[in-house]
């Protein structure tokens, strides 16, 4: 008997099918899937077949297509991803938020920004850092584990998704998971006072049922995340949606905004109508595109 379910996790040449009555069953792969070599990740949605129904033990069958991939951290068919930055302890990594921006709008999946530790900032400085990225139209939360802010806000935009959680170590990623959903016990990890850095508390990535709906992802920390070798330098304003209104109005078409003349996004900058300190991170990746367009 076949049934159809998702791939809640890989390990030890087993995966775990979740089916369409939430149960989980331990499948391994037809041999021609190891002549192929053929990946299976978290996400793919499976055909299987049953062979032990009372142990719940089955053999996929089949991979059905994708509809997204995300790289870091490998998982398929995602709806959207929480970005997760703290305002301190860690200082917020604003180059790395930029970054992961552009990767999510790059494999067509949502993203969501998630301001977390908001309680240990003045809340000025918390509100100007959620007004220059709300500019981007992207839901941007202020949320707090201590003061249990923005998770019910949260939690709504999670309902009957697929979530992946990503962002630095010690952003409070698990945190914010533990309190959005009881009885996860997901292991915290304390911050480097030396470093600054959290210790990388989640060690491999899989999909959890979320209780309101949906399936979520804790992923492992990073903090350092390259480019896609294959962005272009006329595509890179794309991904920068907040740009686009002045962009559509530089006097080129192409233009890059960098030294061009009549260029309405520097102008716009200079007028405070966009954050000068994300532009100043645009010139940094643009020169990064540019530079690696010229190695190739």
């Amino acid at each position: 008997m076949e049934f159809t379910g998702i791939i809640m996790k890989g390990y030890s040449g087993f995966y775990y099918v979740l089916d369409e009555q939430q149960q989980v069953w331990e499948c391994s792969l037809r041999g021609k899937f190891r002549l192929k070599k053929q990946t299976f990740l978290p996400g793919d949605k499976v055909s299987c077949t049953k062979i032990d129904e009372y142990a719940k033990k089955g053999v996929i069958e089949e991979v059905l297509p994708r509809r997204s991939q995300l790289d870091r951290p490998l998982v398929a068919n995602v709806d959207q991803v929480v970005i997760v930055m703290a305002l301190a302890h860690p200082v917020p990594d604003f180059r790395l938020l930029d970054r992961m921006l552009i990767m999510a709008r790059k494999h067509q999946v949502s993203p969501v920004l998630c301001l977390n530790k908001a309680d240990l900032v003045e809340p000025g400085q918390a509100s100007t850092c959620q007004k220059s990225y709300e500019k981007t139209g992207y839901p941007v939360l202020l949320t707090s584990t201590v003061k249990n802010w923005g998770l019910e806000k949260l939690k709504e935009l999670m309902k009957d998704k697929i979530t992946v959680f990503a962002g630095p170590s010690g952003v409070g990623k698990s945190s914010l998971l533990n309190s959005l959903q009881a009885g996860l016990t997901l292991v915290t990890g304390e911050i480097s006072a030396k470093i600054s850095r959290g210790k990388h508390t989640t060690r491999h990535v899989q999909l959890m049922v979320f209780s309101v709906g949906g399936l979520l992802v804790d992923t492992p920390g990073f903090s350092k995340l390259s480019l896609p070798q294959e962005l272009k330098r006329e595509e890179l304003i794309s991904y920068y949606p907040d740009f686009l209104e002045f962009h559509h109005l530089c006097r080129f078409k192409t233009c890059l905004h960098r030294e061009e003349p009549e260029c309405r996004v520097r102008e716009a900058v200079e007028k405070g109508l966009l954050d000068e300190g994300r532009y100043r991170r645009y010139l940094e990746i643009i020169a990064e595109v540019v530079a690696e367009e010229r190695r190739y």
